[in-house]
């Protein structure tokens, strides 16, 4: 075998076969890897005869069934065979038809081009096309708000409190966190990922790793969106018997396990009197039609993933751990199989039931969004999109062509993570997404920016290249994998137009050169995080920081403000075993503390001498009026800092050693920003006026 020629393949199909470290050490991609990405491309390379293939099929020039262009502009069009100056035909989303010619080149046809935005139908010979026209940026604050910022908090949703929530956090604590928020000048609010996860109980509850991106997380759900409160308080006394909600609401750390039973529960018993009354034969009501409405819209993709909730279900009982659909008998791997459909038509009203999840968490998002547009947000809620699923969920068993199903997602070593990291998530395939006319990255985009005014996008460097680990293979042995980002990019700008959403990419850790201006011209709003914006002097002053970001003090995966200061993210590291030297780690923050201060102080922000360890909260204030002192054109503030906590919603590493995804906020959703200091630190943050 030429190890040569695989390498050359492994480039034409857009794997990096060598890469730099963060010391600018450049390492080789061993020859097994690149062996192994290729297979899952569909790209086999074992033989002379695979190589002789696996090239042919990427030198075929296919009209792909979408192609996407920026508004204004004229596209190229690759084709098998140029033709000379053929006629076409355009058929615009609205109906409108016009026609036009388009020029051939070397290599392709030139169409002329199309300013009205759209998914439109393309005609030219016997070929026909979606052609996806995207503006040339998404919507901006500056499209809701001229000359305005926009101050917003991040919220971990399951950390809420409500009344009834069974230990939970819920959308009726986001509504309830909307009116206060809204009335101090808040605009946004940004929300940890909503992703369906299993519904069955397998003690991970990390949102960044769900079951699929396309459906929302039941336990989210907030039954009152639909049913009036008498029906409410009936399901939530009287089908819970022996599972007491009353602790678990309570608890400053929620139980999972427990308090998913609990809600389960509520919504079986909300169900079975839907079915009694409304969904009884014969019977025609609002609530019936709503719900027949959201079934017929959902289709095929909603069917199939609550089919594989109950399916899995089932898989469960026969052995406790098959939790892996590849793992299980041939027959059930397919949606399509004969003993699936079968299987469907025997449970129908378990799968049903999966609907009804489906319904009311849909109908929660939609109206909390109309909930915080009423409070006075001008954004209302910015959902948070994972970078890939869990390779055992629904989108993996429904989607499994698209996906890259003997490959995970993670990044390389670094200084952070000098193992590298594994991030237990797959994806889609490029060479699919192309095949496929972007298909599913379309339906996703949409099922997260549906009930939002923005959308999050978690480590955005995935739109051109992603880190990618053969299953079972060490972090470090893995590749990066370009991604179409001109195409992806375009139908971001179209889908944010389309739905009014800004969008923000989490552009942290490993940036690609380049990327981040990329990010801007698309109207993308990068991310800046007060501990990692630092230059030779320290850190960057608020004038130094860009207007097209999100100005942040922290994130969900970094140390609280309070818990910086004081250390408690070092100790709690060495805890777990992340930090073999606290000593040294203690005094370099002893350092960066009065680098810090010294900026805060001229930035007029903080006066006086540098707080001793037990003022956290004068260190709060002053960071909080330094990220509204930037011009950002969105300021971003972890809910967290806002209540001056020092403990972190995630230690990156950790499964069992810290309460990763557990910890709930102190008191009401109602009444979290009604302490003085609080207010106080809302009112700089919202601040509105030119930045």
């Amino acid at each position: 075998m030429d190890d040569a020629a695989v390498r050359t393949l492994a480039r034409q199909a857009g794997i990096a076969v060598q890469w730099t470290d963060y010391t600018g050490v450049q390492h080789r991609v061993s020859l097994d890897t690149i062996r192994h990405v290729l297979a899952t491309l569909g790209l086999p390379c074992g033989n002379a005869g695979d190589l002789s293939h696996s090239r042919r099929l990427l030198g075929e020039t296919q009209v792909p069934p979408l192609v996407t262009a920026t508004s204004g502009k004229p596209t190229k069009l690759y084709v098998p065979a140029a033709h000379d100056s053929p006629r076409a035909r355009i058929t615009l989303e609205d109906g409108s038809v016009r026609d036009v010619t388009m020029r051939a080149t070397a290599g392709g046809l030139i169409l002329p081009a199309i300013e009205t935005t759209g998914y439109h139908s393309l005609e030219f010979g016997p070929t026909r096309l979606t052609l996806a026209v995207a503006p040339p940026r998404c919507t901006m604050i500056q499209d809701i708000s001229p000359g305005e910022r926009i101050a917003g908090l991040a919220v971990q949703t399951y950390g809420l409190r409500d009344p009834g929530d069974c230990g939970i956090g819920d959308m009726a604590g986001v509504a309830a966190l909307a009116d206060a928020a809204g009335a101090l000048g808040v605009d946004a609010l940004g929300l940890s990922p909503a992703h369906a996860p299993f519904t069955a109980p397998d003690g991970h509850y990390s949102p960044y790793s769900p079951s699929s991106r396309l459906f929302y997380d039941p336990m989210l759900a907030n039954v009152a969106s639909i049913f009036e409160k008498a029906r409410v308080r009936r399901a939530r006394t009287a089908p819970l018997g022996m599972l007491t909600t009353r602790d678990q609401e309570a608890s400053s750390l929620i139980d999972w396990r427990r308090s998913a039973a609990a809600k389960m529960a509520v919504f079986q018993s909300l169900f079975d009197d839907l079915l009694a009354t409304e969904l009884a034969p014969g019977t025609t009501t609002a609530l019936a039609t709503a719900f027949a409405g959201f079934r017929a819209k959902g289709g095929v993709a909603l069917k199939r993933h609550c089919l594989f909730e109950v399916l899995l279900r089932a898989q469960l009982r026969v052995d406790p751990r098959a939790w892996n659909w590849r793992d299980w008998p041939s027959r059930w791997r397919d949606p399509d199989t004969a003993a699936v459909k079968s299987f469907a038509e025997d449970n129908r009203r378990e799968v049903l039931f999966h609907t009804f999840l489906q319904w009311v968490a849909d109908s929660s998002f939609a109206e909390t969004q109309q909930h915080a547009k009423d409070a006075g947000m001008r954004i209302g809620l910015i959902a948070d999109l994972a970078v890939g699923a869990n390779p055992s969920g629904s989108d993996a068993w429904a989607g499994a062509q698209d996906i890259l199903g003997g490959l995970q997602v993670g990044a390389p070593p670094d200084l952070f993570s000098p193992s590298g990291q594994n991030w237990g998530l797959t994806t889609f395939s490029p060479r699919a997404l192309r095949a496929g006319g972007f298909g599913p990255f379309i339906a996703m985009l949409r099922s997260c920016m549906q009930h939002a005014g923005g959308a999050r996008i978690d480590h955005a460097m995935g739109l051109l290249r992603l880190w990618v680990i053969p299953t079972g293979a060490e972090p470090s042995d893995g590749a990066y994998l370009a991604y179409p980002v001109d195409d992806l990019f375009r139908l971001i700008t179209l889908e944010s137009q389309r739905h009014g959403a800004i969008v923000i990419g989490e552009d942290l850790g490993t940036v690609p050169r380049g990327f981040r201006e990329r990010l801007g011209r698309a109207g993308i709003y990068g991310m800046r995080v007060l501990w990692f914006e630092r230059d030779e002097e320290g850190f960057t002053a608020p004038a130094g920081w860009p207007a097209a970001a999100a100005a942040m003090t922290s994130t969900h995966d970094l140390p609280t403000v309070a818990g910086w200061w004081v250390g408690h993210d070092l100790h709690l590291r060495h805890h777990c075993g992340q930090l073999a030297d606290l000593a040294r780690e203690d005094a370099t923050r002893s350092l960066d503390r009065k680098t810090l201060w010294r900026a805060f102080r001229a930035a007029k922000v903080g006066v006086g001498s540098v707080p001793t360890k037990d003022e956290g909260r004068r260190v709060v204030d002053a960071a909080v009026k330094f990220i509204a002192a930037t011009p950002s054109q969105l300021a971003l503030l972890p809910l967290e800092d806002a209540l001056a906590r020092e403990d972190q919603p995630n230690l990156p590493g950790t499964i069992n050693a810290h309460p990763n995804w557990r910890r709930r906020y102190p008191g009401d959703a109602s009444a979290l920003l009604d302490p003085p200091d609080v207010r106080r630190r809302i009112e700089a943050l919202a601040q509105r006026g030119v930045p």
